[in-house]
Order: structure tokens, then sequence, then C-alpha cells
């Protein structure tokens, strides 16, 4: 049966992307296919399998759960497990974070973040502050207010008219710096421009949005740690909130728990889903700071936060939630992370100076290639000519159009993520002889 009948699949173009691949089981950093294929899930399946599939305590904790209580509402009520993984969440996350709101999904937790920053303003009685600022190349989700802090996009184009104005100010892109510097003499002088809009527009702002030290789906962008640094020091300079949205970067994948840990700052918000539960479950979290989490509480119901999912806080999820965390107490898995970051940085930088790669970066088990590409961006041509040619090399590795990453769950293997290597390796080969045939085609017609 043709699965395409009846299930419309995200990000697919159906009269040109190929049928999809029935997936009947998996296991550790393997996905098993209907046809016989096994493949190495080099993406994590978009990002959220942290510790390998179907780990044994995730999933023992989900089946136990299921004995005991499926599901309540959260409004009025709460349950063992919610409170658990609050109590739990709260030993990892940056100082001053202390209260707990939780939803379904990354751009929830977004929605979520930006909602509370808005509303804080006017519980405080500073109803002006209601703007936002957003970086270039961010992207947040794909619910209406997480398209408007994303940068506009493909992905947002169609849905212009909905979406609310942002203040967007400079990236940390280092190899296409916005300001024209080279890394190794610059004083981040990127962040200016956001330091130039807080100083003069602080009053109408009510919050910063950034995506911690690494920029996703806007091409695995990695930014000096110094960047988001400046960023906290000017939030705090002119009392806007900075909104962490550490929906990807959470939970080990930048090396350390937060990537807002690696540059030793604390946001006033941070947004967590991805792999809060270990890739299991969905849900979605955001954290926030008694200063704001206070301003809700009244005698006066119109500072209600009024928000909520119907699956907040399932007990399910939370369940498999707080064995993730049990995972990374009783597990060696920042050694894994650290053995990982170590083939990153080593494997990439045998791929520099290849004449078909322009940039290689890598934070923590993120590790990116950026190539050459005449029509470079996410509807790239290279993308799909290099997806089929993992998938036949049995990796599922899904590139950002010109962008080539690798983000594996912890347990990969030292064999298994230098084999993911030696394919890109062999890929580049295949990038050159598209782009010689492009020039070729490109010659014939002048």
């Amino acid at each position: 049966m043709n699965s395409r009948l009846q299930i419309w699949h995200p990000f697919t173009q159906e009269a040109v992307d190929p049928p999809p691949l029935r997936v009947d089981r998996a296991e550790g950093v393997y996905l098993y296919t209907s046809d016989g294929r096994r493949l190495i899930d080099g993406i994590s399946s978009w990002w959220v399998n942290i510790h390998g599939h179907c780990h044994p305590a995730i999933m023992a904790a989900i089946a136990e759960q299921t004995k005991k209580l499926d599901h309540v509402l959260l409004a009025g009520f709460t349950h063992h497990g919610v409170e658990e993984l609050c109590s739990r969440l709260r030993r990892f996350l940056p100082a001053g974070l202390e209260h707990l709101f939780f939803s379904d999904n990354g751009s929830t937790a977004v929605e979520v973040a930006l909602k509370m920053a808005v509303q804080y303003w006017r519980n405080s009685g500073r109803p002006k502050k209601q703007g936002i600022v957003a970086l270039e190349h961010a992207y947040h989700g794909d619910t209406v207010g997480a398209m408007s802090v994303s940068a506009p996009s493909s992905f947002t184009d169609p849905f212009r008219s909905f979406l609310f104005p942002v203040h967007r100010v400079h990236s940390a892109y280092c190899f296409r710096c916005p300001v024209g510097k080279v890394r190794a003499t610059c004083s981040i002088d990127c962040v200016d421009q956001l330091a130039r809009l807080l100083e003069e527009k602080h009053d109408e702002i009510a919050a910063v949005i950034v995506e911690p030290l690494l920029q996703g789906a806007g091409g695995m962008i990695v930014h000096p740690v110094e960047f988001l640094q400046q960023v906290r020091r000017l939030c705090s300079e002119f009392d806007v909130l900075l909104i962490a949205d550490e929906v990807l970067t959470g939970f080990g994948r930048t090396g350390k728990m937060f990537a807002s840990e690696v540059a030793g700052i604390a946001p006033d918000l941070i947004c967590l889903s991805k792999g809060i539960t270990g890739g299991a479950l969905p849900m979605g979290a955001t954290a926030c700071t008694s200063r704001i989490h206070d301003a809700f509480v009244s005698h006066d119901r119109s500072r209600t936060f009024w928000h909520g999912h119907s699956y907040t806080g399932n007990p399910l999820a939370a369940a498999a939630a707080v064995a993730s965390l049990r995972v990374f107490e009783e597990e060696p898995v920042f050694d894994r992370i650290a053995t990982i970051a170590q083939i990153h940085s080593a494997r990439l930088e045998q791929l520099r100076g290849h004449e078909a790669v322009g940039d290689v970066r890598s934070i923590g088990t993120v590790g990116a290639v950026e190539l050459y590409a005449d029509d470079a961006g996410y509807l790239s041509k290279l993308k799909p000519v290099l997806y089929d040619f993992f998938l036949n090399s049995g990796i599922l590795l899904r590139p950002l159009g010109n962008i080539i990453y690798v983000l594996p769950p912890y347990v990969i293997t030292r064999d298994e993520l230098n084999y993911i290597y030696d394919r890109i390796a062999n890929s580049l080969e295949v990038v050159q002889e598209l782009r010689a045939a492009g020039k070729h085609a490109s010659g014939a017609a002048k």
C-alpha cells in the first residue's frame, strides 16, 4: 500500500520526491526498513533520538507508566510523573530557571516563551514593551508565532500576511560574515547592530530570541561563544528578556547539557523539546525565572497566563523524560558526546580545503559541511542527489540544501561515525560531477 495515498508527509513535494521508506523497527543507531535495508540514523530522526532507538530503560519506563496513568489534564490536577520531571530538570537547567510550563513540541515551547515575555511586561505595568528581536537565518518552528521570529524563507513565504513584525539583527555566521570581517581579527562586530537597536528602542522591546551557539535549520551555523555572551550582556543592560531556544541544542547536543552552559550564561526563558524524552514521545517545556513567573501570580485573574495544550505534562511522555534524564546520570553519556565531538573535529579537518567544500564547522555532537553551490540554500539541487547517495550507502542523512550535517544518537560507535564520514568524502566526487555538468550545460547554452 502506498502511504502517500493516505498520509500527507511533512516537508515533502509528492510530485518529485521519492516514495517514503517504511521503517518496521529501530534499535540503537539503526533503522530497519520493510525492503530489508539497515540504515544508520545519522540525524537522530530529526534530532530527537539522543540515547539510541528503543533504549531499554526508556521503553520500560513508558510500559510501566501505562499500567498506572495514561493521561490527565494539568489544569487543576497534577501527577507524580510531571512533578518528578520538574524536579529532575531543575537540577540541570541554567541558574535561575525555576518554573516550568509544559507543552507538546518545540514550536509550542517557543510560542509559550514569546507569549510569556510579552505578557510579563504587560503584567509589570509596561505594556509598550512588546517587540521581539530575532536573528538572521533563524528557525524556531512552523506555528505562526514561531514562523514570525524565524527568518523569511520558502517555509514562511506563503504566510507572510499572518506573521507579526519583528526586529531582525545579524547572526554570527562567520563563514558569510554580515559585516565583512574574518573571525581571527573580529571583535564580534556583528553584535553591534543589536546593541544599537536596544539602545534606541529598549522601551519597546520585550525580548530577544536566539538559538544559542547553533542555528539548526538555517544551516547548522555555529556561533562563537562570545556572541551569545554579548547578547546576554546587552539584554541585561537594557532590561530586555533573553529567550534561549534550546529545542535542538538542549540535552547534550553542544557538549554540555545546554548550549547556554557552554557560554556560561543563563537566559530568562529557555525552550526545550526534541531530546527531552530521549526521542520516544512528544513533549515541550518552557522554563522561566521567578521574576517572570511571579508577575503572573495575582488576585487579578486577567494576569493569568491563558495558555495550554490538551497533552500538557502527559504522564507517558513525562515517564520517558524522567528515564532519559536518569540515563544521563547512570551511563557515560558525556564521554560518548566527547568522543563524537573529537571525531567530528578530526574528520571535518580532513575535508577542509577540498574544492567542493566551502566551510566545515562543528560543536559537540553536530558536524556540518557547507558545499559550494550556485543555488545555495534549502532548495539546492544538491539535496535530493546527496540524500539518495547516502540512503544507497546505508545512511540516513538529510542535507539542508547544500549543507551536509551529521547529528547522530550518542551511542554511535567510532566505526559507525567514521563510516558516515567516509561516505561524505565519497559524496564530494558526486558533487564535483554535478558542478562540472552544470558548467558544461551553462557553456553549451551560451
